[in-house]
């Protein structure tokens, strides 16, 4: 007896709240009634001519900054948008939580106490601390749970905060150099002994990078976090806190050094913000390298199932390989060659941190999805970068040694040239294997 097929099913289709343009519309709104109504406070607390000049001052560390952190990222870089997001919220939501939650408990604090010098001092080192912090900290979370393909380490942590920080300094520099030009137009001072030449020397040249350096901490917690296996839901929380903690302790350190003494504000800024600085710059580079060294250690499986050139491990692990690689495109085939040349260096190594993660027990449920969308990324743009890649990996390629140093002198080369054996025919599409053929330490439950 023949009988009729199931109809097919379909998912729900989601309410109207959940689609992708409403939520992105809300976000938007709210950004621009959040940099409206800061703007708004700003300039009635400085004036036109304070606003203008303020603004004209604190716009000056922002490319810089900027700049800094996109060079860290420059391994596997964050889509723009995640950056405009967050120094948008910098710069308006968390600026105008802070401006009017630091008022609001400083007043309170006052009339409570009736010391209105010592609701200032703990408004400075505690309130302010927590309060600003923790509205830094909500766009991290943000981009952290609702953009967790971008967010994959340290450095992703790293700068998410730190351009975060850099829009909220940028608004709080703009209220404090506008209200010290207000306070010079009153007392008629000007040139070096001015107020606002001495507030522009301590936060535009002293500590341009005060703001980003407490929050890195925060961003530093939750990038560990973003390392963990997914079941270790305790860990997962407890290093993103820590972070913050961290955060909050510093920025008041920093807060509460203008009453430690003539020479308190010096004496923390040389025994903690610089060192602390350092310490930080060091570890977000050692983790760069550190991200290279996982591309050349992953990609060369890729290389065995016939994804890869032989070569491109090696140009793909090297920021000089990588652009000489694009200027190579750009200069033999236009803009549109070096984009797609650009695309493929990230794409590339997107997949080799998912492989990474994959071995290590931490990928998601959709890792076989993702894996197989960078490849057919990459397939996509190989006609166009892998010309690029070969001519910088034979730039950059180690010079063989003469034969009579002694036996293995060309290195890992076979004796005929560095990457003398890479082919310039593309790979057939039914040759790759497919993802169950690549090996893998022991057995996933991702695999098929």
């Amino acid at each position: 007896m023949a009988t009729c097929p199931p109809y097919p099913t379909y998912p729900p289709r989601p309410h109207w709240w959940q689609r992708t343009w409403v939520r992105h519309g809300a976000l938007i709104t709210l950004l621009a009634l959040s940099g409206l109504v800061i703007l708004a406070l700003v300039r009635e607390q400085t004036g036109t001519r304070g606003f203008l000049v303020g603004l004209g001052l604190a716009v000056l560390p922002v490319p810089l900054l900027v700049a800094a952190f996109r060079w860290l990222d420059r391994v596997d870089p964050g889509p723009r948008r995640n950056l405009l997001f967050c120094f948008s919220w910098g710069a308006c939501a968390a600026a105008l939580i802070a401006i009017v939650a630091n008022s609001f408990a400083t007043r309170w604090i006052a009339t409570a106490t009736a010391d209105p010098a010592g609701a200032d001092t703990l408004g400075a080192t505690v309130i302010a601390p927590v309060v600003e912090e923790s509205a830094k900290a909500a766009a991290v979370l943000l981009v952290f749970l609702f953009r967790r393909r971008d967010f994959t380490g340290i450095v992703d942590g790293v700068v998410v905060a730190g351009v975060t920080a850099t829009g909220f300094a940028f608004t709080e520099n703009i209220l404090y150099l506008g209200t010290a030009f207000g306070t010079d137009q009153l007392t008629g001072d000007s040139g070096i002994a001015s107020v606002t030449a001495a507030t522009f020397f301590v936060r535009i040249v002293m500590s341009p990078f005060a703001h980003p350096l407490f929050t890195v901490l925060t961003g530093i917690g939750f990038g560990a976090a973003a390392l963990l296996a997914d079941r270790r839901h305790l860990h997962r929380a407890l290093l993103p806190l820590s972070g913050l903690l961290l955060a909050m302790g510093m920025h008041a350190l920093w807060n509460g050094s203008a009453s430690f003494g003539e020479y308190g504000f010096l004496a923390v800024y040389a025994a903690f913000m610089l060192p602390a600085f350092g310490l930080l710059t060091w570890l977000v580079i050692w983790t760069r390298q550190r991200e290279l060294g996982t591309v050349r250690a992953e990609l060369p499986a890729y290389v065995a199932a016939g994804w890869l050139a032989p070569a491109e491990p090696f140009v793909l692990g090297s920021m000089r390989a990588r652009r000489i690689a694009r200027q190579h495109a750009r200069r033999h085939a236009g803009k549109p060659a070096a984009r797609a040349v650009a695309q493929y260096e990230a794409y590339a190594t997107s997949l080799a941190f998912l492989r990474q993660r994959g071995r290590r027990g931490r990928a998601g449920a959709d890792y076989v999805v993702r894996e197989r969308e960078l490849l057919d990324a990459l397939w996509q743009r190989r006609d166009a970068a892998r010309p690029a890649l070969e001519h910088a990996a034979l730039v950059t390629a180690p010079r063989a040694v003469p034969p009579w140093r002694g036996p293995g002198a060309y290195g890992p080369y076979p004796c005929h040239g560095p990457y003398g054996y890479v082919s310039t025919t593309p790979v057939p599409p039914q040759y790759p294997a497919p993802h169950w053929y690549l090996p893998y330490p022991s057995p996933r439950p991702y695999q098929r």
